[in-house]
C-alpha cells in the first residue's frame, strides 16, 4: 500500500502533463493552420494601345498598334478592342507608348488624311512663317507650345521703326525645316513654323512676315492673360533706365526744367 500511494501522484502528474501538452499542441496547430485562399477570376478585355509614341496628325497603321489586357472594371471610355478597326484613323492628340487609343483622341471617320489639316479646329486656320534658330529660341519652341508674335517694322505714320506685339497666346502646330536656294544657288536650310490662328490673325501675321522681322516670345501654357502694349521705338528703348544728370557748379546743383506753354517747349535751368 505504501508503494501505491507513492506512485499515484506521479502517474496523475504525468496524465495531467500529457493532457495539457495535447491541448496546447492542438491549439497551436489551429492558430498556425493556413487560411483558406479564395480565388477570384477577373475577366480581362483586350484594349488597343499605341505600340510606339505617336505625334498628332498620324494616320494609324497596323504596326503602330497592339492590344493590352485591361480588367473589365477599369476599361477606359471610348476604348477599342480591335486594332484593325482603327487602321486609317487620324490622331488629333499625341499618344505615348502603351497609351490607349480612345475615340476622343481620333478625328472623325470622314477625315482620311493625316497632317495638320486633320487637327485644325473649325473656325481656325494654319499658317506657316519662315524663321531661324533665333526666332525659334534655339530649338526650344516645339509643337504644342504657345507664343506671342512680335514684329519689327516701320510705322507708316511717323516712318520710325517700332517693335510691337501683334499676336498673343498663339498655338504652334508644327515645326520643320525646308531647303531653299541662296542668291548664288547654294542650298540653305530654313526653319518653318506653322501656327494656329483665326482668319483675322492670319492676315496680321502674313503682313508682319512680309513687311517686317518676326520674333517669337515663348509663354507659359497656363498663362492666358492678354497684355496690352504700346510698342517700343529706338528713342524709348534708349531712354530706359536713364538718369537725368544734374550739373553742379560752385556748390549749386542745377536742374533743367521743361515748361510747355501755348504749344511751345521752354527749357529753364534752375539751381538748388
Amino acid at each position: 500500500m505504501g508503494k501505491l500511494k507513492a506512485v499515484t501522484p506521479i502517474v496523475l502528474a504525468l496524465l495531467i502533463a500529457f493532457a495539457g501538452s495535447l491541448f496546447l499542441y492542438r491549439w497551436v496547430k489551429m492558430q498556425t493552420a493556413p487560411t483558406e485562399v479564395v480565388t477570384i477570376e477577373a475577366e480581362a478585355v483586350p484594349v488597343a494601345v499605341a505600340a510606339v509614341s505617336l505625334p498628332w496628325g498620324t494616320k494609324l497603321k497596323h504596326e503602330m498598334m497592339k492590344t493590352t489586357p485591361y480588367l473589365r472594371e477599369s476599361l477606359p471610355a471610348g476604348y477599342c478592342s480591335e486594332c484593325g478597326s482603327l487602321e486609317g484613323r487620324v490622331l488629333v492628340t499625341p499618344l505615348k507608348e502603351n497609351e490607349p487609343i480612345l475615340e476622343s483622341r481620333l478625328a472623325p471617320e470622314t477625315i482620311d488624311s493625316g497632317g495638320v489639316s486633320a487637327i485644325v479646329p473649325k473656325g481656325k486656320r494654319a499658317i506657316a512663317v519662315k524663321g531661324d534658330k533665333v526666332i525659334g529660341i534655339s530649338g526650344f519652341i516645339r509643337p504644342g507650345n504657345r507664343v506671342d508674335v512680335l514684329v519689327t517694322m516701320n510705322d507708316p505714320i511717323n516712318k520710325k521703326e517700332i517693335t510691337k506685339t501683334v499676336l498673343e497666346n498663339i498655338l504652334i502646330l508644327a515645326t520643320g525645316t525646308q531647303i531653299e536656294e541662296k542668291d548664288k544657288g547654294e542650298p540653305s536650310p530654313v526653319d518653318v513654323y506653322t501656327l494656329e490662328v483665326t482668319p483675322d490673325d492670319a492676315e496680321k501675321l502674313s503682313l508682319a512676315a512680309t513687311g517686317g522681322r518676326l520674333q517669337f516670345a515663348l509663354r507659359n501654357v497656363t498663362d492666358t492673360e492678354t497684355v496690352m502694349t504700346s510698342g517700343a521705338t529706338a528713342s524709348q528703348t534708349l531712354s530706359s533706365y536713364k538718369k537725368h544728370a544734374a550739373r553742379k557748379r560752385g556748390g549749386i546743383r542745377y536742374h533743367t526744367v521743361e515748361i510747355i506753354r501755348d504749344g511751345k517747349v521752354i527749357r529753364k535751368r534752375v539751381g538748388s
